[in-house]
């Protein structure tokens, strides 16, 4: 190989004349052995692995990335590693206790995964009519609190991940408030298996919208000072914007919804396209923008925080006109007679119900019995229930063969599907924009390997 190298110089001059000085041929030597090497250099590609455990995966992801120098060429996502089988093992547990699985799933956001699971066992029994307005209300408050504890997760983690560390201590911060909500609520921070067929586990306790009202400024405080802190940040701004770009029309065609799809432009929200819980009765917005990159989807994120602060003060006012009312379902064969109630401790059960159950009524107690070994009975047939997931459109799948435990239960999770889109986001970027990609989705691998 050789090449050629043209020299024309007027002698004196130092000016260059095209046409006085002769053609001169540079060839020999090493010249073709390094061209040969630089060549091979050029096309070498190095293939990465991010996981199965790595920091930056949100958990235990697999990427197989294919690097050209610091430029993503290819990803490949390698799920499965969490080997959960909740949907398997849903199949030999009671109807109730199915809830005490699918609040495993998405473990950041768990109380989605109960209430899609309760709506459709409820259409499966006929019930949902006779769902309490009370234990409605509790549903939608648990939701909307959930969903912002959600969002703080996200922007606080893909913060720390980019070297912020006050993201994180400021987002934790915040949904330190709303998990207390939650523990006096249910008795537990996360796996509450707190929203039950027909209803809810037990009622708020006594005090407890004074309670929630107490928190919530401490809540919006907290993520307005995040606001503040990322989308004016010129590190933050600069390592966001224009970053995992999609378009809408890959949007679409993948079944991306959640955040990434709102930061397009297209408001697909359940809430209000298929109403349940009667969400149909609140004042909210559906935030969109017209590009969905990180920077787009962590604003969608910080708005739909602001959107569920207004359905929460809605239906705590609700909440205080319904006092006293009923949370579960008045039908004996699907109620439990015995109701939970959190104690000091944060456990426990009435001990009037305990006392009236154990000490006066046998029947009662041989019925509890029956209920919490058995289950009740769901007449065969199938359900499809969709909600409005924090990180998307999460469904639920029933089957029944008329038994006390699903024949089959199947769960759309927003996760795996959002997942997808990785590649196309990352690919012809830079190595370091691929961990903003990842975060930009949001995924939580307890939902993806169900």
């Amino acid at each position: 190989m050789s090449e050629k190298y043209q020299f024309h110089a007027t002698p004196g001059t130092g000016s260059i004349d095209v046409d006085e000085v002769p053609e001169v041929l540079a060839q020999g030597g090493d010249w073709e052995d390094v061209l040969t090497e630089i060549q091979k250099i050029s096309t070498e590609r190095v293939v990465v692995n991010l996981g199965p455990v790595h920091p930056s995966t949100h958990g235990v992801l697999r990427l197989i990335v294919e690097l050209d120098g610091e430029v993503v060429r290819q990803v490949r996502v390698d799920t499965g590693y969490l080997h959960t089988g909740i949907e398997k093992n849903m199949e030999f547990r009671t109807w109730t206790q199915g809830v005490t699985f699918c609040t495993r799933m998405d473990y950041v956001a768990p109380f989605f995964q109960e209430v899609e699971y309760c709506l459709a066992v409820e259409k499966l029994l006929g019930i949902t009519g006779d769902v309490p307005e009370r234990a409605t209300l509790i549903r939608v408050l648990m939701m909307e609190l959930n969903r912002i504890a959600s969002h703080i997760v996200a922007i606080a983690s893909t913060g720390n991940e980019m070297g912020g560390t006050t993201f994180m201590t400021i987002g934790f911060r915040g949904r330190e408030e709303i998990l207390r909500i939650f523990e006096r609520i249910t008795g537990l921070r996360m796996n509450h298996a707190y929203i039950r067929p027909g209803g809810v586990a037990q009622d708020l306790p006594q005090g407890m919208v004074d309670y929630i009202r107490e928190k919530l400024p401490k809540v919006r405080h907290d993520v307005g000072q995040l606001q503040d802190l990322a989308l004016q940040n010129p590190i933050f701004k600069k390592r966001f914007i224009d970053i995992g770009y999609l378009p809408l029309s890959a949007i679409t065609a993948l079944g991306v919804t959640g955040p990434i799809a709102k930061a397009a432009g297209l408001p697909l929200d359940m809430r209000k396209t298929r109403p349940y819980c009667g969400y149909e009765d609140y004042e909210f917005d559906v935030p969109t923008y017209d590009k969905s990159d990180c920077y787009n989807r962590a604003m969608v994120r910080f708005d739909e925080c602001y959107q569920s602060l207004r359905i929460v003060n809605q239906v705590l006012d609700r909440l205080e006109a319904t006092e006293g009312q009923p949370v579960m379902v008045d039908d004996p064969a699907i109620a439990w007679p015995a109701q939970l109630s959190v104690a000091t401790d944060g456990q426990g059960n009435s001990l009037e119900h305990i006392s009236t159950i154990m000490g006066q009524s046998m029947e009662s107690l041989i019925h509890h019995f029956k209920l919490v070994t058995e289950g009740f009975h769901v007449p065969a047939g199938q359900a499809y229930q969709l909600v409005e997931h924090a990180k998307g459109i999460a469904g639920v799948h029933l089957v029944s063969d008329g038994g006390t435990r699903p024949y089959r239960a199947h769960f759309r999770d927003p996760s795996f599907h959002n997942l997808q889109s990785l590649a196309m986001m990352a690919e012809g970027g830079q190595l370091a924009d691929l961990i903003m990609c990842l975060a930009s989705i949001d995924p939580v691998l307890g939902g993806v390997d169900r």
